[in-house]
């Protein structure tokens, strides 16, 4: 006999994760990463570009450019919260600092919109437990707060999530957006005013950030799952009914408006019918999603009589099922796959948190001692890595970190260590209370992967920070040619630099850069090295400038730019 609903919970299994610790660990995976560091290469520093020039009026708001380029995505709200962020900050803030602000608290809306979607998706009459004969289930609210909890611990340990997430660029922005229209489909049917608000504000979101393509078809599929949902009377599917409409209006004055302010474009890349691009492909969805596609591939095969034993009645299954599909389709179909497959993470997360109270012992464990293995092995490397940097002990590590990032000088942080060492004696505690009280609480199987992940985010933010922050960044690079210059010229003329290098050196250096196209008599010329015509001779050849040097970014010699000095008349 089939139970009418494979969760069987308790309600001691309920037992509320402590607001304050839930609050405080989600601070702890948002700051690290934003804090403390320069833009990175390459989308970060592009991204940031565009919002320095718009703060300083350099260039239009509704069509920004860069160095005579318009943005790789076409998103406009991203790079207007950035200007207006920049524009509203005080001077002794650094603008690279308020820029990333208004991101910070996009990454923190998003954990809340995936909380609650969670939340109010659990509280489905579908997705209730089975009912004991003599009373003892869990109540539905602190069984859809339980569920909640562990879906919000299963979106943080994805470890796709944590550099994308820490980026001032249009995908956090569309990751944001997408978790808070899910939230609205989720809390539809016990609310109007919060979800319709959220509706709007995820849709247009979504269109102003580069992805009206993904609000149209995100609207219009939970537009027919509530359309199609069977209710228990004619009262209940007129209500569905209702919202649905609602929800078509909304999405159709979002495609308008995005067809007013031209905002589609056509980015389908099919994938190639090669072996190697399908392989790159599958180890994205392996790694990015993990370890929630397991747990969201449990959900479904426990939850399939729910599935598709009732037409689309279980919106539980069916509305994070079809965000994964949508953001899985774009991920296929475009050129930035792991930008698209982002917007997964909150839907996959909640179909995650179906499969915790499903869970038997012996794999409920399996999960904790893969989790503990792997990602204690993973601090155990930082840790390595950081003591050889600061020792030479062992010599090998810090060989091939000179080799790696040539002219790299590590210096000790007091701060930056007793932070990772706090987090690590944390992450030593967890391990302890897992292995000991609270065994029956059925969000106790993602603690330890979401656990793991903030650890090792921490960790390469705080250890490894100044590692990175040389590697990644374009300071070295800016260094090195302000050196042969010799000052700050009037301007600098510029060929064949990509985005991120224009506003590095607009940074960095703070020069004025200017298009050599543009014909500005500037003294100084910088042009990628790596184009065909910008060698040395060929630029000396056929233009009044005089070779002074060829320079390399340190942790990527391919990436080389030249500098030429104008000849006197």
């Amino acid at each position: 006999m089939n139970q009418p609903t494979p969760a069987i919970v308790a309600q001691g299994a309920v037992k509320r994760l402590s607001r304050v610790a839930l609050w405080l660990f989600c601070l702890a995976y948002v700051l690290p990463g934003f804090v403390g560091r320069g833009p990175w290469k390459r989308a970060d520093i592009n991204t940031f570009g565009y919002m320095a020039e718009m703060a300083r009026g350099n260039t239009e708001w509704f069509s920004p450019v860069l160095g005579g380029l318009g943005p790789e995505v076409d998103a406009l709200l991203p790079y207007w919260l950035g200007a207006w962020a920049i524009s509203l900050s005080p001077a002794w803030l650094p603008i690279d600092m308020a820029a990333r602000i208004p991101f910070i608290l996009l990454l923190i809306i998003t954990l809340m919109a995936t909380w609650y979607g969670t939340y109010y998706l659990a509280r489905s009459p579908m997705a209730q437990p089975v009912a004991f004969a003599f009373g003892g289930e869990a109540e539905p609210t602190d069984y859809a707060r339980a569920l909640a909890d562990g879906g919000l611990l299963a979106f943080i340990a994805c470890l796709g999530l944590a550099q994308l997430a820490h980026e001032t660029t249009p995908a956090l922005a569309q990751l944001c957006f997408t978790a808070v229209f899910f939230f609205a489909m989720a809390a539809l049917p016990y609310r109007l005013m919060a979800p319709g608000l959220g509706a709007a504000a995820g849709l247009l979101g979504l269109s102003l950030s580069g992805a009206p393509t993904m609000a149209l078809a995100l609207g219009l599929g939970c537009t027919a799952i509530y359309f199609l949902a069977v209710g228990n009377n004619n009262e209940v599917r007129k209500h569905k009914q209702s919202r649905a409409i609602i929800v078509l209006a909304i999405t159709l004055a979002c495609a308008l408006l995005a067809t007013g302010w031209q905002l589609w474009r056509w980015r389908i890349e099919l994938p190639h019918a090669n072996w190697s691009e399908w392989q790159r492909l599958g180890r994205l969805f392996l790694w990015f999603t993990w370890p929630t596609w397991p747990l969201a591939c449990w959900t479904l095969w426990r939850w399939r009589h729910q599935l598709f034993g009732a037409r689309f009645s279980s919106r539980h299954l069916w509305l994070p099922l079809w965000f994964v599909m949508v953001a899985a389709a774009a991920t296929l179909t475009t050129g930035a796959a792991d930008r698209s497959l982002l917007l997964a993470l909150p839907a996959l997360a909640a179909l995650a948190a179906f499969a915790l109270p499903t869970l038997g012992r012996s794999l409920s464990a399996l999960i904790d001692w893969f989790t503990l293995i792997f990602f204690s092995g993973c601090a155990v490397i930082i840790w390595v890595v950081w003591i050889s940097m600061q020792t030479g002990v062992p010599a090998k590590p810090a060989m091939n970190v000179a080799r790696l990032a040539p002219g790299f000088v590590h210096d000790f942080s007091p701060a930056l260590f007793l932070i990772a060492l706090f987090a690590s004696g944390i992450w030593a505690w967890l391990v302890i209370w897992r292995a000991g009280r609270h065994r029956s609480a059925i969000w106790k199987s993602v603690v330890l992967p979401a656990g793991g992940a903030a650890l090792c985010w921490l960790l390469l933010m705080t250890l490894w920070l100044p590692l990175l922050d040389f590697a990644r960044s374009y300071e070295p690079l800016v260094r090195q040619a302000m050196a042969i210059m010799a000052g700050k010229p009037n301007c600098v003329s510029t060929l064949g630099l990509s985005r991120s290098q224009t506003a590095a050196f607009q940074f960095y250096g703070e020069l004025t850069l200017k298009p050599i196209a543009s014909g500005s008599p500037c003294s100084w010329l910088i042009a990628d090295g790596g184009l065909p015509g910008t060698t040395a001779t060929d630029i000396i050849q056929s233009t009044p400038w005089q070779a002074r040097g060829t320079i390399h970014h340190p942790a990527d010699p391919q990436e080389k730019l030249a500098l030429f000095e104008r000849r006197p008349d």
